[in-house]
């Protein structure tokens, strides 16, 4: 079983690594033995994040900064990944942006910034990543792409982030088609987080953490193994026949968006 759910020896990039769900995914990885490449715009936060999961291992964490929201940042980031390897076992399309404001005041910049990075970057960086992981393919263990969506991408939030949602529902859109077109040698699925302690949850947490705890059938906000756990399944031997799904890790929220909060 040790065999099934590991990870050692792999490859893997994980973008938007630096903080938040993308750290949660990279430490997850490294703790488990892969040499994990994350890349971010801000260079300080990706390269002190590096050096702290190389401390703690077995694995390695290699900083490669990088403008994702750009097909020029993206080529750039493969032009650096180039000069480390030429193979990728597992490729995590995390980095992502949010926007919100009244509908009335929701203009193009709302709209532009968040789909470059959330929906554009996803595609462009497995695009031009798409040599490394086909050199790394085999058979009976094919490359991994895991898209980070979210629940708001599958039931609309209250809170007023139209291309938030937008754009994740068509992150998960296009992990299927993805799915279809790589298979059987790239997988590709996707997690749909809800409330974790990330930096674009953090004043949504601190204004009404304990409400949302409370109003999700598991009673609590998610935590870095929960996340992790996800993550390596999907990118481990266990999760080599699953291709084109969208796996909710939100102690129950979807659930609690049909029926109501427990109580």
């Amino acid at each position: 079983m040790s065999d099934l759910f590991s990870v050692e020896g792999k490859t893997a990039v994980v973008t938007g690594g630096g903080s938040g769900i993308g750290r949660m995914v990279a430490a997850g990885l490294v703790h488990a033995g892969a040499d994990v490449v994350i890349s971010s715009r801000k260079a300080q936060v990706c390269e002190a994040t590096a050096a702290e999961l190389t401390a703690e291992g077995p694995g390695t964490c290699t900083a490669l900064p990088a403008d994702l929201s750009t097909e020029a940042g993206c080529r750039r980031l493969a032009e650096q990944l180039a000069e480390h390897t030429d193979r990728l076992h597992i490729l995590v399309n995390n980095a992502g942006n949010t926007w919100g404001a009244p509908l009335e005041e929701f203009d193009d910049a709302a709209w532009d910034r968040v789909l470059a990075l959330n929906v554009k970057g996803v595609f462009h960086t497995t695009k031009l990543l798409l040599p490394f992981l086909e050199a790394a393919a085999t058979d009976d263990d094919p490359a991994r792409v895991v898209n980070i969506g979210s629940i708001n991408g599958i039931e609309p939030p209250p809170l007023e982030t139209y291309s938030y949602t937008a754009s994740k529902a068509a992150v998960h859109h296009m992990t299927r088609h993805l799915a279809w077109r790589l298979a059987p040698r790239i997988t590709v699925n996707a997690i749909a987080p809800g409330p974790f302690e990330s930096h674009m949850m953090r004043a949504t947490l601190e204004a009404a953490g304990d409400v949302i705890a409370a109003g999700t059938p598991m009673q609590r906000i998610g935590r870095p193994d929960d996340m992790a756990g996800a993550v390596v399944f999907l990118c481990s031997r266990a999760g080599a026949y699953v291709t084109g799904h969208v796996l909710p890790v939100d102690g129950g929220n979807t659930v609690a968006g049909a029926r109501g909060p427990r109580g």
